[in-house]
């Protein structure tokens, strides 16, 4: 189980750091260019703080069970990027994006995943390390 919920941080981690690098760093019509189309309509400083916060829980996805140091964080990461993604379904949903809708969904059932396979991993107490 440990190598699964492993397989699922890096995937998962992966779309948000691309995803986070591109926000922070196209501008608005670039990044509904390239498929964001969630983003248009937003200040371009909400868009570089959405990017930012899909680094930083990216990198929580990954970093605290890697060093195994406050491990606790990973689910707690987990949970919050699967906070976001209702809201980003809701958006994709009304402008009747449904693969995005339905990349949304899983991306959200992934990070429910990661957080409860990391919280049962740290009840029973299993080593985090690869």
């Amino acid at each position: 189980m440990n190598i699964f919920i492993w397989i699922l941080q890096f995937f998962t981690a992966f779309i948000f750091l691309y995803s986070g690098i591109c926000k922070s760093y196209f501008s608005e019509q670039k990044l509904v260019s390239k498929g964001q189309t969630g983003v248009e309509g937003l200040p371009i400083y909400f868009i570089r703080f959405i990017g930012l916060a899909e680094i930083f829980g990216a990198l929580g996805l990954i970093l605290p069970c890697l060093f195994s140091i406050y491990p606790v964080l990973t689910p707690i990461a987990a949970l919050s990027l699967a906070l976001i993604m209702p809201f980003a379904a809701k958006i994709h949903y009304k402008r009747k994006e449904y693969k995005n809708t339905l990349l949304n969904c899983i991306i959200f059932i992934l990070c429910l995943l990661i957080a409860y396979g990391r919280i049962f991993l740290i009840e029973c107490g299993i080593n985090f390390k690869l």
